[in-house]
């Protein structure tokens, strides 16, 4: 059976790469700490010694629109083109071609459907930021091949903070009845409080710091209990009105088993807390 390497969890800021290359006298005073945060959260996939990776996300309307938008989907690519034109022009992400999968992903598929999940899934699925912001961020020579899987944040109605958790649980069990000798990694990109477009979109901090610290204490001890009792669309809007991304970290509690995480930390970087999780679940550790 394959082994369930690691899992990662982490915001995504679109703005990393550029922020950490341009000319040092043009960066921002955190870049260089920001950076040094970054390799260090790197080396916990490295050491994990993955063969290829599960990647959550969610499309920003770049390939997904009102008119279809499905609630969760599935990649089965046999590769993807990543980056759309906009993210080129004001994030400076460059554009990749990720090697995908296709017996995974549709091991995968057949798993979800079979567990009660009626995944949509997509031959020619192209990749937006919150698959390639963690490949720059964990994996950047993008050498792995990945299976895609979106959720869907952006569009309500959502499904629940519970069902995220539970798709977690059944992509764990997926894997681990996956019949390969590979080392899969699981990573998965969301969002702490987060205003996108809204009056509290550059302040001196996230948009609520409270609730930062609290989905940082939940994540890094496995309290799914607590996030379950505490967590709602309504409270997640009341801290910002893109904080639904928070459900996809709770999605890699939930491939995780609710274990207390292995590495954490985070970073305040003036209107929005970054925060790395990994996990090594027992028997895979590195």
């Amino acid at each position: 059976m394959a082994t369930l390497a690691a899992v990662l969890a982490s915001t995504h800021h679109p703005f990393y790469l550029k922020a950490t290359t341009m000319p040092v006298e043009q960066q921002m005073p955190q870049a260089a700490e920001w950076k040094r945060k970054v390799e260090a959260y790197r080396e916990t996939l490295t050491k994990a010694r993955p063969d290829l990776l599960v990647m959550i996300g969610s499309d920003h309307f770049h390939q997904l629109f009102l008119d279809n938008y499905p609630q969760f989907l599935i990649g089965k690519a046999p590769r993807y083109d990543a980056t759309f034109y906009n993210e080129e022009r004001e994030f400076g992400i460059p554009k990749y071609v990720l090697e995908g999968d296709t017996d995974l992903s549709n091991f995968m598929h057949q798993g979800l459907l079979d567990r009660g999940f009626d995944f949509a899934f997509s031959n020619e699925l192209k990749l937006d930021h919150s698959i390639i912001c963690p490949i720059i961020t964990t994996r950047p020579q993008a050498d792995l091949p990945v299976v895609p899987i979106y959720t869907n944040i952006f569009a309500p109605p959502l499904p629940s903070p519970r069902r995220f958790w539970e798709l977690g649980r059944a992509i764990r069990s997926i894997i681990d009845e996956y019949p390969s000798d590979k080392r899969i990694a699981a990573i998965g990109t969301g969002h702490l409080s987060l205003e996108l477009g809204g009056p509290r979109q550059f302040g001196e901090q996230g948009p609520d710091p409270e609730f930062d610290l609290q989905a940082i204490e939940w994540l890094s001890t496995g309290n799914i209990e607590a996030m379950l009792d505490s967590v709602t669309h309504e409270s997640m809007a009341a801290s910002g009105n893109a904080t639904h991304g928070f459900m996809v970290m709770m999605l890699m509690l939930g491939i995780a088993g609710a274990d207390k995480a292995s590495y954490v930390d985070s970073f305040d970087l003036f209107h929005t807390m970054e925060a790395y999780f990994t996990w090594y679940p027992e028997g895979a550790r590195p």
